[in-house]
């Protein structure tokens, strides 16, 4: 591949997800696809949404340039491709009528067996084509729980493939996915004209679990690397999860209980929030370029290291949090 053509693609990926994401605007007020302020939202205004189908349109072609530079046969492109038209159809009708948990679900899966499939005809290791599917399913549901103010999930997703640059070089889907969530940003920070939607949020997610399914080696140290950026998505979307269950609660149903939640609740803007989350991920990724080449030990020490950080970080912002949001309850009853 000639090295100015990841840059091409990526500048025509750009452009097209600017310009989808304007039409993608204008489709939704037009069909009243309106986020309304609520109980369960951390907006104030009322906002369209859907915007995502933009980085969508604008990366399923990359996809199929992918399979046609692989002299194998292009088995794996293509069956990620097809993954991510069931994970972005299935938000696109959540969109439009709500659907149900298990239905959503059911589609992430089949879209997660499509990728491991195709990883295991370009010749991957079942044990890893086990961990992506995984991943996969797991991934879509994470950026769609912390898809909830401006900005976030969009940022995260560039840092996680900025990491993968790094870590792999100069690569098609890395520079791709950065070039589309660039062109969608505008619109989305700093103060959301349009929302990413279900058809967003899940498709950054599956498109995250494609970067750990393109690792040119799989090796231990490198998927911990890879694995750092995912820390406080990760660990802010599992620990809420499991609060939400420990308490009883319906914990598939829409809420703001999530620590970026909580924060905006506590009077923090949304793009202070979202620029907190960028700065510790953009530690991660710093770590992940000064690790590489160390030994096997030191790079699952810090990997064990920083999501511990990050779980004491949540735990102890936490519990401030709440306990601010009680004084300010008991304040108001006074």
């Amino acid at each position: 591949m000639h090295s100015s053509a990841p840059w091409a693609l990526a500048a025509l990926v750009f452009v097209t997800a600017l310009l989808g994401t304007w039409w993608a605007r204008r489709y939704a007020l037009r069909r009243r696809l309106i986020d309304a302020p609520g109980a369960r939202r951390s907006h104030v205004v009322a906002t369209p949404r859907g915007g995502g189908i933009a980085i969508v349109v604008a990366l399923v072609p990359v996809f199929v340039w992918l399979a046609s530079q692989d002299a194998s046969g292009g088995g794996l492109a293509f069956c990620a491709a097809s993954g991510l038209v069931l994970v972005a159809g299935i938000g696109w009708l959540d969109d439009h009528r709500p659907l149900s948990a298990l239905v959503r679900l059911a589609v992430h899966i089949v879209a997660a067996t499509l990728l491991a499939i195709g990883m295991a005809s370009a010749g991957a290791a079942l044990w890893w084509c086990l961990c992506v599917w995984i991943l996969a399913v797991g991934l879509v549901n994470v950026w769609n729980f912390m898809d909830g103010i401006d900005g976030l999930a969009t940022t995260q997703a560039i840092l996680v493939a900025a990491g993968a640059l790094v870590l792999g070089g100069v690569s098609m889907l890395p520079v791709a996915i950065v070039a589309a969530c660039a062109g969608f940003l505008p619109f989305n920070a700093p103060r959301a004209r349009i929302f990413l939607g279900d058809v967003g949020s899940g498709s950054l997610g599956y498109l995250i679990a494609c970067l750990f399914a393109w690792m040119p080696e799989v090796e231990l140290a490198g998927l911990a690397l890879l694995g750092l950026p995912l820390a406080a998505f990760m660990i802010d979307a599992t620990l809420t999860l499991l609060s939400r269950m420990l308490r009883g609660e319906r914990w598939w149903q829409p809420h703001v209980q999530h620590l970026y939640q909580r924060l905006v609740q506590a009077g923090t803007s949304h793009m202070r929030v979202t620029l907190a989350y960028a700065a510790w991920t953009s530690c991660s990724v710093l770590a992940l370029y000064a690790l590489q080449g160390r030994s096997l030990s030191t790079t699952l020490g810090v990997f064990a290291a920083w999501f511990v950080c990050t779980a004491a970080t949540w735990f102890i912002l936490r519990a401030g949090l709440e306990a601010g949001l009680r004084l300010s309850r008991m304040r108001r009853d006074d």
